[in-house]
């Protein structure tokens, strides 16, 4: 089973959902908090989710505070970052950029694709740490006493 986990993780690197720190935030993980990354990454997306909410009531109001759904995105774009949400964070750069160029229509078309992005990692990650619990802790190699 620690193999079917390892091959999804690899899946979600090679397809681009996730990054190196990703990996990194793993390498925290140990004997005394087994679930950070999993916790982490329940964070991320209670967090990212009133972020979600926030922008999506600025859009909804039809005039641009290009300013305030900047500053949404750049807290979005450093919550993404560092958890490894490679897909997502891309996403929030396009956004942003929009942003920077008064681009309404751009802002509208980018967030509706980071929204799916998005969602689409969350299923991905909760598929992967069922598995992972399921699997339970990896073996480690240990020295010799």
């Amino acid at each position: 089973m620690q193999r079917q986990v390892a091959l999804i993780k690899q899946s979600l690197l090679d397809q681009g959902y996730l990054d190196e720190q990703f990996m990194e935030l793993e390498e925290l993980q140990d004997d005394a908090n087994p679930n950070f990354v999993e916790e982490v990454a329940t964070l991320y997306f209670k967090d990212s989710a009133r972020l979600i909410n926030n922008i999506d009531q600025a859009l909804e109001r039809g005039s641009f505070d290009f300013n305030r759904l900047d500053n949404y995105m750049h807290q979005f774009k450093g919550s993404s970052t560092s958890i490894g949400a490679s897909k997502v964070k891309t996403e929030c750069t396009m956004f942003r950029e929009y942003c920077r160029a008064g681009n309404a229509e751009g802002c509208l078309r980018t967030f509706k694709q980071l929204k799916k992005e998005h969602a689409t990692l969350r299923k991905k990650l909760e598929q992967y740490f069922q598995l992972a619990r399921q699997a339970g802790p990896k073996e480690t190699a240990r020295r010799p006493k």
